[in-house]
C-alpha cells in the first residue's frame, strides 16, 4: 500500500486555514482535529469550520473525531464534507453501526485507539473499517513527543490486518517527524499524521515531501511490506 502523508491543521495559524491548506500541496489528506473539551481537554474546532475547509480546498479531509458520543456527531462531518472520519473507539457506544453509518453516507470510516487501548479486543471490528488510527501520544494536544511504546502495538495490528487479508490503511498520530516516521513505517503504518513537522517547516510543501520519502524508503525495507 503507498504511503500517504496527513498534515494537521492543529498546528497551522487557523486564522489563514483556507491559505494553510494550499501550503502543504502534494498531501494526501488534510487532517483535522476536532476535540470538544470533554473527551480531551482542548478544545478546537467544529462542523462550521470544516465545511468552510471543505469549500475551500481540493484536498480530501481527514476528521479525527476526539469528542463524546461521536454516534450521535461523526455522520454530520461527512455531511460537512470529511471523506474520511475517525472515531474514538473508547467513545462511541455502537462502533460496527456507526462505522456502517459513516460508509454509507460516502465516507471512509476509521477507528482510533488512545495509547493504553490494546488492540486485540477489537480484531474482529476491523473488517468493518478503512483505516485505524493508532495515537502515538495520548489525544488533546498537538508537539508532544513520540511515544516508542507504541511501536510494538503498530506491529502487532499490522499482523492482524495480515491475518485477515485486509485492505486495511494503519494510521500513526502523534510526535511523527523526521526522527520517528522511519520506525513507524518498519512497525507497520502506511498512514502518517504530522503536524509540527510540517507546518512549523519553512517549507511546509517540501516538508510533506521529505517525509514521504523517508517513510517509503523505510517502508520498501520493512518485513511486512516485503510479505506483500
Amino acid at each position: 500500500m503507498a504511503v500517504q502523508i496527513n498534515p494537521s491543521i492543529l498546528s497551522a495559524d487557523f486564522a489563514r486555514l483556507a491559505e494553510e491548506a494550499k501550503a502543504v500541496q502534494g498531501a494526501d489528506w488534510l487532517h483535522v482535529d476536532v476535540m470538544d473539551n470533554h473527551f480531551v481537554p482542548n478544545l478546537t474546532l467544529g462542523v462550521p469550520v470544516v465545511e468552510s475547509l471543505a469549500r475551500a480546498t481540493d484536498t480530501p479531509l481527514d476528521c479525527h473525531l476526539m469528542i463524546e458520543d461521536p454516534d450521535r456527531w461523526a455522520p454530520q462531518y461527512v455531511e460537512a464534507g470529511a471523506s474520511s472520519v475517525t472515531f474514538h473507539v473508547e467513545a462511541a457506544a455502537a462502533p460496527v453501526r456507526l462505522a456502517r453509518e459513516i460508509r454509507a453516507k460516502g465516507a471512509r470510516a476509521s477507528m482510533a485507539l488512545k495509547p493504553a487501548t490494546p488492540i486485540e479486543p477489537f480484531e474482529d471490528l476491523l473488517p468493518e473499517l478503512d483505516m485505524l488510527l493508532i495515537m502515538t501520544v495520548e489525544p488533546g494536544f498537538g508537539g508532544q513527543a513520540f511515544l516508542d511504546i507504541m511501536l510494538p502495538k503498530i506491529r502487532r495490528t499490522r499482523e492482524l490486518i495480515g491475518k485477515h487479508g485486509l485492505q486495511l490503511w494503519l494510521q500513526v498520530d502523534g510526535g511523527v517527524s523526521a526522527s520517528t516516521i522511519e520506525r513507524c513505517a518498519d512497525a507497520g503504518a502506511d498512514v502518517f499524521v504530522a503536524g509540527s513537522a510540517v507546518y512549523g517547516a519553512q517549507d511546509p510543501a517540501e516538508a510533506v515531501r521529505a517525509l514521504r520519502a523517508q517513510a517509503e524508503a523505510a517502508t520498501a525495507k520493512a518485513s511486512w511490506a516485503c510479505d506483500h
